[in-house]
């Protein structure tokens, strides 16, 4: 039988909830625990598909086309698992699946209630993904306690334990602690309340781990153990780091996960932890021997987690030429062909990420004709390979004013159109690709080699595709439609021979990659940028040389 891990947040939002159960799942996972995570959203939404990425942040997309929260990401990155659909559970989807069964009858007549009817629903949404071969299913719920939203979450995973018996459940609470520069303490009040609003639900928290900026002050934990009624060797420090992947090491040396298997009595002998390759894998990223500069070609730059999953892989694509990259975030509505050049100098390369609407778009074309032009490293994704091409009909393949057909109506070349079967579906997801796709890459070429492999599989979310009409245009311009569809119907790669690296894929790769294994696209990407940096380098040094021969050569004599 599963054992099950609630972790819940109190006193603010966005105090780390997913790191820290993504970081507990990984030291459970490092004991040789099969290990699943799971997030319950409390926004009405059924899923976030249709939210703009500034609401949100990222939409995160699972093997199986389910549009998650981005904290699914996390749980991903850090435990190296791949979460389907019930790992992702929202309020409108629990009352979707309510108003259905009351529709067709199966309530036999009941008034439809909060409890036991949407509580009921939650509880089978977390024993869903409680298999056989599940050792720990560990659940963040979302929101804050205190928020209206989250209480039939809370009232689902109280009736849990009883359901479940209690030596099968844990309960962790986030809180913080703030530093009031005034008085020079940090202050545990909010913790405090917090817990006691998690007690007024009838939930007495196991954990406390406690979020703050510094390390907690002498006396603080055993003031917080009596105040919230548990042990001192439960009240856990969660400091503030550089780098999210020291987060385990640092939950590790609190204890956290020994306390936690003690509680749901796990035998920790038989489960001895090695985090050795975990622990110099982040040791790693804190010391690495050269730099390079990425820029993200974005349009929800002001929000930093729209593209959270590209950034880590960047991140991750660094670690493994031991490398630290440092992106910029750069909007792609500054950007024309006039100011391309000041937009993008300095940097070692590019990345064109996926996104929706017209804002911006002639920035991204503008993006990938300067890269193309100037040797620049560019990865492109979906909407980001979209751009390439129309940068390639318009500027190499003479097809003038080529363009989306989501962007324009009268373009008398839409180099990126709907298919046919799409045009007929009104339903916003209807026409999506969403999901992993098969596509068989093309021998000999550089997409072909980076992978290693000629048949891969990659997670999309996109309704657009290359239009089949011009890809004989396109290639006779140039252009190599490296990865296609395994019936040849849909172009999933492109590149451009003779450029050190001018990538473009429909697919969104980002969301496979791990810190330990970093997707291939994002690992060539940083080694073609150290190339670019080098080659600059070498090209300004080599400049400087000249200018000094030449003021050598102009000196007057004395």
């Amino acid at each position: 039988m599963a054992k099950h891990i609630f972790v819940t947040g109190g006193v603010a939002s966005s105090l780390g909830k997913g790191i820290t159960a993504s970081s507990l799942g990984r030291l459970l996972k490092q004991r040789g625990l099969k290990v699943v995570l799971q997030k319950l959203d409390p926004y009405i939404n059924v899923d976030p598909g249709t939210m703009n990425p500034f609401e949100h942040g990222e939409v995160f997309v699972t093997d199986d086309g389910s549009e998650t929260d981005l904290d699914l990401g996390h749980y991903e990155r850090f435990v190296d698992v791949s979460l389907r659909r019930p790992s992702s559970v929202t309020t409108g989807s629990i009352y979707q699946a309510v108003i259905a069964r009351e529709r067709k009858g199966d309530y036999l007549g009941k008034t439809v209630q909060v409890i036991p009817h949407v509580t009921d629903e939650i509880k089978a949404r977390i024993k869903a993904i409680a298999t056989d071969d599940v050792d720990v299913v560990i659940t963040e719920v979302g929101g804050t306690v205190g928020d209206i939203e989250i209480l039939p979450f809370l009232e689902a995973i109280r009736q849990f334990r009883k359901d479940v018996g209690r030596n099968n459940v844990c309960y962790i609470h986030l809180t913080l602690i703030p530093y009031l520069g005034t008085s020079g303490e940090q202050k545990t009040k909010p913790t405090q309340h917090s817990v006691t609003e998690l007690r007024s639900r009838g939930i007495q928290p196991d954990v406390i781990v406690t979020r703050s900026d510094k390390p907690l002050a002498p006396g603080l934990k055993e003031k917080i153990s009596m105040l919230a009624d548990v042990s001192e060797a439960a009240v856990v420090s969660a400091v503030d780091l550089d780098n999210i992947y020291r987060v385990p090491q640092a939950l590790h040396e609190e204890g956290l996960d020994d306390y936690v298997l003690g509680l749901l009595q796990f035998d920790k002998d038989k489960y001895p932890l090695d985090l050795a390759v975990w622990n110099a894998m982040a040791e790693k990223s804190a010391s690495p021997k050269r730099t390079v500069t990425i820029g993200i070609i974005g349009k929800y730059i002001n929000l930093a987690d729209a593209y959270l999953s590209v950034v880590e892989a960047l991140k991750h694509g660094g670690l493994f030429y031991d490398t630290k990259v440092d992106i910029e975030l750069i909007s792609a509505e500054q950007i024309t062909p006039m100011l391309a050049e000041s937009t993008l100098a300095g940097l070692d390369g590019i990345v064109i990420p996926g996104g929706f609407g017209n804002r911006g778009i002639e920035g991204k074309i503008a993006a990938a004709s300067y890269s193309r032009e100037h040797g620049l490293p560019c990865l492109g994704i979906c909407l980001g390979l979209q751009t390439m091409v129309i940068d390639v009909a318009r500027n190499i393949a003479g097809l003038e004013g080529a363009h989306s057909r989501e962007f324009s109506e009268e373009s008398q070349y839409p180099v990126i159109d709907l298919m046919e079967e799409q045009r007929s579906v009104a339903n916003m997801g209807g026409t999506m690709r969403l999901g992993a796709y098969v596509a068989r890459l093309r021998p000999g070429t550089q997409v072909a080699t980076i992978y290693g492999e000629e048949i891969v599989s990659e997670r999309h979310r996109h309704r657009f595709e290359v239009n089949p009409r011009y890809k004989q245009r396109l290639e006779d311009a140039g252009l190599v439609c490296s990865g296609l569809s395994p019936d040849g119907s849909l172009v999933e790669f492109i590149e451009l021979p003779g450029h050190p690296y001018w990538i473009g894929t429909q697919a969104h790769p980002e969301f496979k990659s791990r810190p330990d294994r970093p997707h291939p696209l994002f690992r060539e990407l940083v080694a073609a940028a150290l190339t670019y940096a080098a080659e600059e380098a070498k090209s300004e040094i080599s400049d400087l040389g000249t200018e000094a021969e030449e003021f050598q050569n102009v000196r007057v004599p004395l």
